[in-house]
């Protein structure tokens, strides 16, 4: 068995891309590879498999415990993932602007890192509210 260093376990596309890469290799090895796995006090590699296909049907946005964005009606969820679109936009979308219990109107100032964007809403007079980030991987 090789030493290497334990890193964090994969989630997400990360993760359903990793899984892909992997082809033929069996689900334990796969759960491994991806960082699914704990080392004992005697060196040995657990598997945890339960963890490895919990965090696969997540990434694939697989609900089975039957909650739906909360209200238990149908549509789609959160990803917490967005694209930009072919006219240049973000758009975050509604999942997003109710789970924040946003109404049309709330304003929001904008900053820009360098890997992320700050929103920061602001009352009518300017003044700030609450703090939103959106981190990049």
């Amino acid at each position: 068995m090789n030493k290497k260093k334990k890193v964090d376990p994969l989630e997400g596309e990360e993760l359903t891309k990793r899984v892909k890469e992997l082809g033929n290799l069996s689900k334990e090895q796969k759960a491994r590879e991806c960082g699914y796995y704990t080392v004992t006090k005697n060196g040995i590699e657990r598997v945890n498999m339960m963890k490895f296909l919990n965090a696969l049907i997540d990434a694939e946005g697989i609900r089975l415990d039957g909650k739906q964005n909360g209200n238990g009606r149908g549509g789609r969820s959160a990803s917490y993932k967005i694209s930009v679109q072919s006219n240049g936009n973000l758009l975050i979308g509604s999942a997003y602007t109710k789970q924040m219990n946003l109404q049309p109107g709330d304003e929001f100032e904008i900053t820009l890192g360098r890997k992320h964007i700050r929103l920061k809403q602001v009352d009518a007079d300017g003044e700030d509210l609450e703090e939103f980030a959106d981190e990049a991987s």
